[in-house]
């Protein structure tokens, strides 16, 4: 590669003014003072300390998508396993790209995360994956879908509905972007220390829930977790658009008979938001929940610094534009 100084020596008075609105690799942002870019400090695929006693839950971070602060699964992965580091006993074991290199990490593991693309892209459907994890159902492991992860083909559907209680079916599910009001929220181990909130993001909804029925009050062992209702013009399916005005579910915990339990949160397009307290808490309280984690009675420890939504985030080709909370 050309010096960064060489490349400077030979290039036009114009062309040097429009260089400081791209970041190369390795190159610290002048207000931020580090590359946002660099994800090479993230521990990946760590394996708990001999004699550990507590509980691995492997975090699994889907490939580059869509564009800059959107769909930013490896950096909104990283924030997740430091949230959950704040919670004695828990061990977070992150993975990139989809899948382990190492499959063995998923050994022993008290829950899996997934936060991802999905459908027919989604990483745990290639191949055997599926009959692999199928395994790790049966010995009671926590299962986790994060936004687009909870997205799943039909066929794939079928199986997956029995581990998470519910799905994206694009049959009659629908993705609009909405400010969700979330004004009550149900008695849980998941929702302690969560306030009312109110935010902006895709949130999904009109799920296809476990039993084939139409609203998740008649499907058994599921908990609506977040509830909100949507602008009726936002109901992009004609099933969706059946139930005008109904307060939908966007975000669930389901009990399997088995004794696993599952969480399905359908928000985190948006980067921006996890810089919301609610927002975080709800998501690492239903990580530990789903590993068998007590969740303390005022909610996990979810100390944030909001700078942190620029590290590690994914270069996806345009100029840098800071990401700030959006209250700022």
């Amino acid at each position: 590669m050309i010096a960064r100084s060489a490349l400077i020596a030979g290039l036009s008075f114009a062309s040097m003014v429009c260089l400081p609105m791209s970041v190369s690799a390795a190159e610290p942002v002048p207000e931020l003072g580090f590359d946002p870019y660099d994800q090479s400090a993230v521990p990946l695929e760590v394996k708990p300390p001999a004699g550990f006693t507590g509980k691995k839950i492997v975090l699994v971070a889907g490939r580059k998508s869509h564009g800059p602060g959107d769909h930013e699964f490896f950096a909104g992965t990283a924030i997740l396993m430091k949230l959950l580091k704040q919670t004695p006993g828990v061990w977070p074991v992150m993975v990139r790209d989809g899948w382990p290199k190492n499959e063995k990490i998923f050994d022993g593991a008290a829950a899996v995360v997934f936060y991802m693309d999905g459908r027919n892209g989604h990483p745990v459907v290639q191949g055997d994956r599926l009959k692999q994890l199928q395994k790790l159902i049966d010995k009671g492991i926590g299962w986790v879908n994060l936004h687009y992860a909870v997205d799943y083909a039909p066929k794939d559907g079928n199986t997956v509905i029995g581990w998470l209680g519910g799905y994206y079916d694009a049959r009659i599910s629908t993705n609009p972007h909405w400010d969700a009001a979330i004004r009550s929220l149900p008695k849980h181990p998941i929702t302690r220390g969560v306030q009312p909130f109110q935010i902006r993001d895709e949130w999904y909804f009109n799920m296809h829930w476990i039993g084939d029925v139409p609203d998740v009050k008649d499907a058994k062992h599921v908990t609506p977790i977040l509830q909100a209702i949507p602008p009726d013009s936002s109901r992009g399916t004609a099933d969706a658009k059946k139930y005008l005005g109904r307060l939908e579910t966007i975000a669930w915990a389901y009990e399997r008979k088995d004794g696993g339990r599952a969480f399905g949160f359908t928000g985190g397009h948006s980067h921006r938001n996890w810089a919301n307290r609610d927002f975080r808490r709800v998501v690492t309280n239903a990580i530990l929940w789903s590993a068998h984690v007590p969740v303390p009675e005022g909610g996990a420890p979810v100390a944030f610094n909001p700078i942190d939504l620029n590290r590690n985030l994914d270069q996806k080709g345009k100029p840098f534009q800071k990401i700030v909370p959006a209250s700022e």
